[in-house]
């Protein structure tokens, strides 16, 4: 039996059996957002599988799945409910989820990668798309395939599907260069961390393909154990080593990538962090400039630095709910050439409106290759802008925090679109709720260090009175 827990708002998350005990803190406790983690045995995979060869209706889904201990076994059950329903599996094997998306977009087919992203070891899970690399997420398709094998009334087809193996890595990397021009790039010291997962497949070829650039390799090798550290480099204790490394070695910049790769994290060249919409402003920049007046999505918590260059560019600056499906939808719609997400995912219109880790990387180093300064120099183009970085607030009664500061602050301009947003001339900030438990998340920006420090706390005092 599944447990709808594992159906999730963008994804499928679930706790593999074979990797943990039932005294494990994974079982009836928490995972890395406060949020309850169900088991998955192999044949609730298969079942998933049947409920997908139902919903997509297609006669040819591709699978691909990052490094895991159990991501073969979970493709080898995915692809069995997919056979015994008569659809025929292309296996691309070790994947980034950004190779099935583009897969799923170049060949106009349903696609599924199997990944729990950078959770730990001790969990597995699915990010589902439709044909031409369209979300399965809550609102458009997750509820659906839930219900379907919930109720779990599959019959096998007479006649059953097989499974294709195809590797598909040189492909995509021809696809990745096609968003630069290779000759352009000037010699550049790179290091890069794939933390042991599926990172590294694509990484390696790529930099083989502009061989100008030294790549200092970190933990390429897929190992689903992940030895090293967590693939998650947004926790700072994954990256020390990274950090430490860049200022000895004459890099030019870091870049680190989670478990599937499809979320990336830079590091300028003396080993400091550069946030996540200060890259979605630089890449913003880099493709107005290739297409002038397109629209730029990026999510409601952003710096201002985004809409001000945007529009300084005349491009179409527009603010969307946090989430990948919304962006995309979003993107779509609008026909955006690009969007970014603080939390470091970043779409492109001709990667099929989908997330893509290593898109931003090769705009950076075209943009360091034509502007001819140092990161930290081109960060420092932007601007001032000064961050409280994203802050967590266990509270009683969410709607309660949000009326409260509405009333408080009912003379600023006030926005619903996801949680709370109120501007200021010189401040503005997003709260909004956690998708599963009672926290909140304060994201405040102001011109100055000091009013941004004040007025956080200022509002922190609200939040959590």
């Amino acid at each position: 039996m599944v447990d709808r827990k594992v159906f999730r708002t963008y994804d499928i998350r679930a706790i593999v059996p074979d990797l943990v005990t039932e005294e494990s803190i994974y079982y009836g406790k928490v995972n890395d957002s406060g949020s309850f983690q169900a088991p998955l045995d192999l044949a609730g995979v298969e079942q998933i599988g049947r409920g997908l060869a139902k919903l997509f209706n297609a006669q040819l889904v591709a699978i691909g799945h990052d490094a895991r201990l159990s991501s073969p076994s979970w493709r080898d059950a995915l692809a069995e409910g997919f056979n015994r329903h008569g659809v025929d599996v292309l296996d691309i094997g070790y994947a980034t989820t950004d190779m099935v998306y583009y897969i799923s977009g170049k060949r106009n087919i349903p696609a599924v990668q199997i990944t729990a992203s950078h959770c730990t070891k001790e969990l597995n899970g699915m990010k589902i798309v439709n044909s031409g690399a369209r979300v399965v997420g809550q609102g458009s398709g997750m509820e659906e395939l839930r219900d379907l094998v919930l109720a779990g009334n599959f019959e096998d087809k007479a006649k059953t599907g097989h499974i294709h193996k195809e590797n598909i890595v040189q492909e995509y990397v021809q696809h990745l260069l096609g968003f630069i021009n290779p000759g352009e790039i000037q010699p550049f010291q790179i290091i890069a961390d794939a933390g042991n997962g599926v990172g590294g497949i694509i990484a390696e070829p790529l930099l083989n393909a502009l061989p100008q650039c030294k790549l200092t390799p970190l933990y390429f090798e897929p190992d689903g154990r992940f030895p090293n550290h967590e693939a998650n480099p947004f926790e700072i204790e994954n990256i020390r080593e990274l950090i430490a490394a860049i200022p000895n070695s004459g890099a030019d910049f870091g870049v680190a990538w989670d478990g599937d790769a499809d979320r990336v994290y830079f590091l300028d060249e003396e080993g400091s962090f550069v946030p996540g919409d200060f890259i979605t402003t630089l890449v913003a920049r880099h493709f107005l400039k290739r297409y002038p007046g397109s629209a730029i999505v990026y999510d409601i918590r952003s710096s201002w630095a985004v809409k001000d260059w945007v529009t300084r560019l005349g491009g179409r600056p527009i603010a969307e709910r946090v989430g990948h499906s919304f962006i995309k939808q979003t993107m779509r719609r609008e026909n955006a050439v690009f969007g970014g997400e603080v939390s470091g995912h970043y779409y492109f219109r001709d990667h099929f409106y989908a997330d893509n880790g290593f898109i931003p990387f090769l705009s950076l180093l075209q943009m360091l290759s034509t502007e001819t300064r140092s990161l930290k120099k081109l960060v420092g183009s932007l601007g001032y802008y000064h961050l409280s970085g994203e802050i967590n607030s266990t509270v009683s009664d969410v709607s309660t925090v949000i009326d409260r500061l509405a009333k408080h602050y009912a003379d600023g301009s006030i926005s619903y679109l996801d949680g709370i947003t109120v501007e200021y001339p010189d401040w503005h900030f997003n709260v909004r709720p956690s998708a599963n438990d009672p926290v909140v998340r304060l994201n405040l920006e102001a011109r100055t260090e000091a009013e941004m420090e004040r007025r956080r706390d200022e509002v922190l005092a609200i939040i959590r009175a």
